[in-house]
């Protein structure tokens, strides 16, 4: 989340420690119970290469077919595997590629083997794109790259990646913070203070198309609350136009809240409100890359408060994320502070609210 960023006042060692202490074990009481998963992760095609209903049978040739829930045409080689599969209204996509395997073995226990490869177009997708000039180019140039996805720069922040520089010797991927302590004991307990946007982890200052410069707080260098996370990686990385804020143009909001409830994109589980109840009741629509938004705390009233990027399914058929914690100081797929797993009835799978293609 973002808002006004605040000063801290210097305390002493013991009082830091004590306080990160309680914070610490507060926020880890509060998620540690996991019930037994009660919702079934059911396979209805859109992460597989399985047929469905409106593919070719025409072996000779690859065949485009359209799909419902969310709307988006899917393309098919001559052997009936999917080879993409593009949604209305997003600029996201789903190229099948080489399989790779994301592991996080300092916290988790999960590996998600997948050929999925997700790559920003130049265009949102509408039915009959695949005639357009402007997709024709893109996808002869993509269809067989092996250059970094959505999924491999997300992994270029998580613990123990390497750092990486350009030319001009900025340090613009390696292992990120989530933020900086919170020494002062305010926010409600908070262990780590939020609102560490992309250039906070570059230690640039950044200026928006509205004319606003975004400016970095040297206390925040290397970190990257969830929102900037997700910023980093689908705007500054993968350049997504960005927002300065959650009201300024068009683009990609500052804040989870302000992404869930924007018009970019398109909705795959559209948001009906905040509270337990309103859970989405299946998570079938799911597609790699998509943004899954959260209702982890009551103090945000009615905004939500958290936002990860779905990756897929682990070897145990559980379909995982990736977003940036404070428990972890930093973005992962781990099990501290509750399992990434959008099934079952663990912590985020129970707070989860709504998700968007960009």
């Amino acid at each position: 989340m973002a808002g006004k960023k605040k000063s801290r006042p210097v305390v002493s060692g013991l009082v830091v420690l004590a306080l990160v202490a309680t914070s610490g074990y507060l926020t880890l009481e509060l998620r540690k119970q996991e019930m037994p998963g009660v919702t079934e992760v059911r396979n209805v095609g859109v992460l597989d290469g399985g047929k469905t209903s409106g593919a070719s049978d025409d072996k000779g040739e690859a065949a485009w077919s359209r799909l419902e829930n969310p709307a988006r045409s899917v393309l098919r080689g001559s052997d009936g595997q999917i080879k993409a599969v593009f949604t209305d209204g997003a600029r996201l996509s789903t190229l099948t590629g080489p399989a790779r395997t994301f592991t996080e073995p300092a916290s988790t226990s999960s590996k998600v083997s997948t050929t999925d490869w997700v790559r920003l177009m130049p265009e949102p997708w509408k039915k009959g794109a695949e005639k357009q000039k402007w997709f024709k180019d893109w996808y002869a140039e993509y269809e067989d790259s092996k250059e970094d996805d959505l999924f491999a720069v997300s992994f270029q922040y998580v613990a123990g990646a390497p750092q990486k520089k350009d030319e001009q010797g900025v340090a613009y991927a390696g292992d990120a913070n989530f933020g900086p302590l919170n020494t002062t004991g305010a926010e409600g307990g908070d262990l780590r203070l939020e609102q560490s946007d992309f250039y906070d982890y570059l230690g640039l200052p950044y200026p928006f198309r509205d004319g606003q410069t975004g400016t970095p707080e040297s206390m925040r260098a290397k970190s990257l609350d969830c929102s900037g996370f997700v910023r980093m990686v689908l705007g500054y990385r993968t350049r997504y136009p960005l927002m300065s804020s959650d009201a300024s143009g068009d683009g990609l909001p500052r804040t989870a809240n302000g992404m869930a409830r924007s018009d970019e994109g398109a909705d795959v589980l559209p948001l009906t409100g905040v509270t337990a109840d309103d859970r989405p009741s299946a998570i079938d629509q799911l597609q790699p890359g998509d943004l899954v938004f959260f209702k982890l705390d009551a103090r945000t009233k009615d905004r939500l408060d958290h936002v990860g990027i779905v990756l897929g399914y682990d070897t145990e058929g559980h379909l995982i994320f990736i977003s940036s914690r404070e428990e972890i100081n930093g973005p992962t797929i781990g099990d501290v502070g509750g399992v990434s797993r959008l099934d079952g009835n663990g912590y985020y799978a129970k707070t989860l609210r709504s998700a968007k293609r960009l």
